[in-house]
């Protein structure tokens, strides 16, 4: 694993352009970039209009039928992918510094993880190049019945700013592993990591115009991609209020499936019975501070059983009470800022909101640096409610609300939301407890005695609810990638 080492952001060259034929398309800049660690200008981006979007698209339709991606040799996809992972690899710093310079990522973060994880996830889709086709089914004995799996043909994809490398590449391979071609929409705060590992797909082998990138806001480039009617299927992951538009344009222009990972508000149950609070308590500031909590499965919602309450709060108190913020290209920065001055606003009216409303901020919120980025400090809430803000909203920023409960069947009550289903943490020694709470939680994943994901590529991931519809990780999201025929023949005519 490398480490991260100080580099100076102006020095590194940005791919201000889309990546579309294997080339990159400079345009006319009107959407301006920042650094969020200082709100630095580092470009102003071009945006694609229908027409651009029009021509990705349809490039990577032909280009997907005439390189014949789709037909070849299933396992000649997978060694195409397997050499894209090793130029990863091979050009790790440079990736990581194109993360680091315009997201909330330390250098430091995107070294040691972001970038070796997207490597090892194309090695891991690789392998199922040739795993996932079709089924014979049982039928008499005079005819044969069986399922081909085919792929859709175009992908569209819209990916977020918060871990733009990995996410983007979640969409990415498992649609170019099932046969297809993608046009991708990275954020428009976000978007120079994800064209760098375009050309890296060029270079590896992927044919030029199958992988495409295109530029832009959600309501112009977004809008456009989503309705296009070449593509076959959508991937999205952002809010659930974006999620819904996405889904109302795939009905309008096909119909054609989706795949939505959205909001969260993922509670953490914590049992008395616990036999490490000191590890308790660095799970869970890990798991509402990383990213500076602009992660989607964020353990924001902290339920604890009352006879812990008051020592596990104490220590994560404490350890918050470290974070510091410094500027994400210095290498012993390890916390994040908010991705923008918007946001942070809106992080902050939210929690004053909840205070007015009752809640007490045991830990307030402040700023935490004047150097022109919006550091916000960990905040932890007490006495709120169901009804409170922080607890109903997702944030996306670094609040952990408390709640206490006296019996398992409060506890699950609590941790149950009107709107999110996308993960959920257990801390118990208690078996037959651990499996009940796992049985009851309605969310997508649930983790115990940990939070947070590892590189178990295989298991998938994704909500319930409100919190999306499908998976991304795993063979399901190769699988969301296919569409299947149903053929059955007769042995004589």
């Amino acid at each position: 694993m490398m480490t991260g080492i100080t580099f100076n952001p102006a020095q590194v060259a940005l791919p201000n352009a889309h990546f579309v034929g294997g080339k990159l398309l400079k345009g006319e800049g009107v959407i301006p970039v920042r650094a969020p660690s200082n709100g630095r200008l580092l470009c102003h981006l071009p945006e694609a209009g229908a027409d651009l979007v029009d021509y990705a698209v349809c490039l990577a339709r032909d280009v997907q039928v005439r390189s014949g991606w789709a037909t070849c040799a299933p396992r000649e996809r997978g060694r195409v992918l397997r050499r894209w992972a090793d130029l990863v690899e091979g050009n790790a710093v440079e990736l990581a510094r194109l993360e680091t310079v315009c997201s909330t990522r330390p250098i430091a973060e995107t070294t040691g993880w972001d970038v070796p994880f997207t490597a090892e996830g194309i090695r891991f889709f690789a392998e199922y190049s040739d795993k996932l086709g079709g089924e014979v089914a049982a039928t008499q004995n005079d005819m044969l019945g069986f399922v081909l799996a085919e792929p859709y043909g175009v992908i569209g994809a819209i990916a977020p700013w918060n871990f733009p490398l990995v996410m983007g590449s979640w969409k990415v391979i498992p649609a170019l592993v099932a046969g297809n071609g993608v046009v991708l929409k990275p954020s428009e705060m976000t978007p120079f990591s994800i064209v760098r590992l375009a050309e890296l797909a060029v270079e590896a082998g992927v044919p030029a115009g199958l992988f495409n990138v295109v530029q832009g806001t959600g309501p112009i480039t977004g809008d456009a991609l989503a309705r296009h009617p070449v593509c076959g299927k959508l991937t999205f992951t952002g809010s659930t209020r974006t999620g819904i538009e996405i889904m109302k344009a795939a009905a309008e222009s096909g119909p054609k499936p989706v795949t939505l990972e959205l909001g969260g508000k993922s509670p953490q149950i914590v049992f008395d019975d616990i036999r490490n609070v000191d590890g308790v308590a660095d799970r869970i500031l890990r798991a509402f501070t990383g990213n500076a909590g602009q992660v989607c499965v964020s353990g924001s919602r902290l339920i604890v059983q009352r006879a812990v309450h008051d020592l596990l709060v104490e220590k994560i108190v404490e350890r918050a009470q470290g974070l510091v913020a410094g500027a994400l290209e210095k290498a012993e920065t390890r916390y994040s800022p908010i991705i923008s001055e918007r946001q942070a606003t809106s992080i902050e009216l939210a929690v004053q909101d909840s205070v007015q409303a009752g809640a007490s901020a045991f830990l307030p919120l402040s700023r935490l640096s004047s150097s022109g980025g919006a550091f916000l400090s960990p905040c932890i809430l007490t006495n709120v409610t169901p009804q409170t803000r922080a607890v109903k909203d997702e944030l996306f920023g670094p609040v952990l609300t408390v709640q206490t409960f006296d019996d398992e069947a409060e506890a699950l009550s609590l941790a149950s939301h009107a709107t999110y289903g996308l993960a959920a943490g257990v801390h118990t020694s208690d078996l037959g407890r651990t499996m009940r709470a796992v049985r009851n939680l309605k969310a997508g994943t649930v983790w115990v005695n940990r939070y947070g994901r590892s590189s178990d590529f295989v298991i998938p991931t994704g909500g319930y609810g409100g919190s999306g519809i499908g998976k991304d990780l795993g063979r399901q999201a190769v699988e969301a990638n296919l569409r299947y025929k149903s053929v059955l023949m007769a042995f004589e005519g």
